[in-house]
């Protein structure tokens, strides 16, 4: 029996013949994602924006202007509210009002029940509390853990393989971070700490993506050293594209059925991953490794002390691709 192979043993794409458009279009795409941050900015839950939450289920399609009349008559502040999952679940976010835990209460049975004199259906699936100060030491720890993340990465790759292979990585993570905060920012899903796990599980996994396209770049370094840099990184990539396929494959298919099956509390999630994997995928292999051909990352530079020794020891000695 055959075994299932997505990929042929002979396949040959030239991934770096597109490295002006990609990297081009990643570059647009990055400054267009800040763009999207800074001007709508990103819908933060209860955790980062602090206050009151509460998510309300109802049997019918929730009609969010009513919904925020009714909300807003309570007295308890104006609300903000957004559909949470499918049109019949909302969020109701509140401004926390001053006072102890008894004060919050009291807002909260308030709320509940304006809601149900208007909407008997209504379930109350869950009620959530943040204070600012809280939120505000969330926020710092969040961006520092993304931002410490990145740099230790790019740190680890400098010291493993060289500088250049470092800036690349950093590159390519940033590119991940932007575009999947630009997504939040376009679509204003809710924007909690489950999305900052979620993006640091996104930096790990295209780490890792990065680093066995640079792993076996430096092998066909040492192997082919007098290759041409742009055919030596396509057959790289030609080499790694298996396993990038099957592993990005496989992620995607348990993510997507979490994104249509798992439910509203792991949407948010769900989401985030699934755009991360295939930003990653194709970070690792469109912007890491042509950044390296820009950086100056060649054989006489990776190389060039253990190559002028085996140049000495045998000057007849020469590694040539097989049939190039």
């Amino acid at each position: 029996m055959r075994l299932l192979k997505l990929v042929p043993d002979d396949t040959n794409i030239g991934f770096l013949r597109w490295r002006n458009i990609a990297v081009g279009l990643s570059v647009v795409m990055i400054l267009a994602s800040i763009a999207l941050v800074v001007i709508r900015g990103l819908n933060f839950g209860v955790d980062f924006a602090g206050g009151l939450m509460m998510e309300v289920r109802f049997e019918q399609e929730a009609r969010l202007d009513e919904l925020r009349s009714t909300v807003n008559s309570a007295g308890a502040g104006s609300a903000s509210i957004q559909t949470f999952g499918d049109a019949n679940t909302v969020s109701i976010r509140l401004p926390l009002p001053p006072g102890d835990e008894a004060a919050v209460q009291r807002v909260v049975a308030q709320v509940q029940d304006t809601i149900r004199a208007k909407s008997p259906d209504a379930s109350f699936r869950r009620t959530e509390t943040v204070s600012g100060k809280v939120s505000g030491e969330l926020v710092n720890a969040g961006a520092v853990a993304i931002l410490f993340a990145m740099i230790g990465i790019s740190i680890y790759i400098w010291f493993r393989f060289e500088w250049q292979f470092g800036v690349g990585a950093l590159f390519a993570l940033l590119h991940d971070v932007a575009l999947t905060m630009g997504f939040f920012a376009v679509t204003q899903i809710e924007f909690d700490l489950n999305i900052v796990a979620a993006i640091l599980t996104i930096v790990g996994y295209s780490l890792n993506d990065t680093i066995v396209v640079y792993d076996r770049v430096r092998e066909n370094l040492r192997k082919y050293r007098k290759m041409g840099m742009a055919e030596l990184l396509d057959l790289s990539l030609n080499e790694t594209l298996p396993r990038t396929i099957v592993t990005s494959l496989t992620m995607i298919i348990a993510l997507a059925t979490l994104v249509f099956f798992g439910g509203s509390v792991l949407f948010g999630f769900s989401i985030t991953m699934l755009l991360g994997i295939i930003i990653g995928t194709y970070s690792s292999i469109f912007i890491a490794a042509p950044i390296l051909i820009w950086l100056g990352v060649g054989p006489q530079s990776f190389l060039a002390q253990s190559a002028s020794a085996e140049t000495r020891l045998n000057p007849k000695s020469r590694s040539e691709r097989p049939g190039a």
